[in-house]
């Protein structure tokens, strides 16, 4: 049975944080098996002393719908603690947020995809504390997409915004407590770092064969099957197609009211993508792009995970729309805090892909590319791993 950090609470945190005060950074996901939460255990404990609450993007528990829908913090009524923001006119602690703060403890559910902005809240607190000499504490938990698959560009460091701020692929691989290991070291931050590992997870697992319960760490990653979609998917953001927002199948789901889906999925077919299936699915979003429009849209089927590339499946959806229709535009900025940067190029890592879609240039030459970065990337990673595969 699987055990995040959490589930260890007694054994290997509380000692740590005995008689301390202590920061919470965490979000609806937090939980334990028991479904307990983590503010409720600090509480219970009893001998520590919870000093201030921070949230990352989407709220505390969930509550802000989409990107770029800032919240501003407040005073806790039940624990008559601070609330800190940090997505928001703040997203580095101040010092004045961790004025009262002995430890961070940080617990947050990432869901496998480098542009999912969690990871980047964890390194600019990693980066106050180290400022201000506070140890950091990091609650790990399963990457649902498990530890095995990568795909997609590494970032570039030229790339560097608050949707990515170290050089992995956009489907990393990694844990949590990895990924702040690879950061603390990588991008020299040298906080005083511990990481409470995992029992019983092994890299070969994904969501499901953990057993453990499933929240929605984002209004709009309801499932997992939405994380396994995910890493390619979310490319869209920065396209003139929908990506799902306003449906019950955000990133599964794409389309536009000017994309002939029954030739593209035809296209798609003959390709022979490994590890999935297209099927046409029309829909009209109740919110977002094109809100209140009928949608010819292209649902993505999974049929063999350990197959499924996500990015190059979803770049190649992306070339069949902008072959087919020449309709396809990228997004100019600003995009999540970036003002310069065109969005699509900060999400997979460079410009190279999206000059590939928008030429005459094959997608196997990006493919290729990729796969000869993470595989330095994985001899890199060997020294970062925690666990075995």
């Amino acid at each position: 049975m699987v055990k995040t950090g959490l589930d260890n609470y007694e054994k290997q945190v509380l000692p740590l944080l005995k008689n301390k005060k202590v920061g919470v950074l965490c979000h609806a996901s937090s939980i334990n098996r028991m479904y307990e939460h983590i503010i409720d255990k600090v509480i219970k404990s009893g001998s520590v002393h919870l000093s201030a609450i921070f949230g990352p993007q989407h709220g505390l528990f969930g509550q802000t719908q989409d990107n770029m829908i800032e919240w501003e913090g407040y005073k806790d009524p039940k624990y008559d603690v601070p609330v800190y923001s940090l997505y928001g006119k703040t997203r580095k602690p101040t010092g004045k947020m961790l004025a009262d703060t002995e430890i961070l403890m940080v617990d947050l559910q990432d869901v496998g995809t480098r542009p999912y902005t969690y990871v980047w809240t964890l390194k600019n607190c990693m980066e106050a504390c180290a400022e201000k000499n506070i140890p950091v504490l990091v609650i790990d938990r399963p990457n649902p997409l498990g530890g095995i698959k990568r795909d997609g560009a590494l970032l570039k460091r030229e790339f560097y915004t608050f949707v990515g701020g170290a050089e992995i692929p956009l489907c990393h691989g990694m844990t949590i407590g990895e990924m702040a290991g690879w950061i603390n070291e990588r991008e020299d931050i040298n906080c005083s770092l511990t990481v409470i590992e995992m029992e019983e997870w092994n890299r070969a697992m994904t969501w499901p064969d953990t057993g453990l319960p499933w929240v929605l760490p984002s209004p709009n990653m309801p499932s997992v099957n939405t994380a396994m979609v995910y890493p390619g998917m979310v490319l869209v953001e920065a396209l003139n197609i929908s990506e799902g927002r306003g449906t019950t199948l955000p990133f599964e789901l794409c389309g536009a009211p000017f994309i002939d889906n029954e030739k593209i999925i035809h296209e798609l077919s003959k390709m022979k993508i490994p590890g999935c299936a297209f099927r046409l699915h029309n829909f009209i979003p109740t919110f977002h792009k094109f809100a209140g429009e009928y949608c010819s849209g292209i649902q993505i089927h999974i049929t063999d995970y350990n197959l499924y590339e996500p990015v190059y499946a979803a770049a190649c959806i992306f070339k069949k729309i902008n072959d087919i229709s020449g309709m396809l535009e990228f997004k100019d900025p600003p995009y999540e805090y970036e003002e310069e940067l065109m969005p699509f190029d900060i999400l997979s890592g460079d410009s190279s892909l999206r000059m590939t879609i928008s030429d005459s240039s094959p997608l196997n030459q990006e493919r290729e590319r990729w796969k000869n970065d993470i595989e330095q990337f994985n001899r890199e990673f060997k020294v970062f791993s925690l666990y075995a595969s």
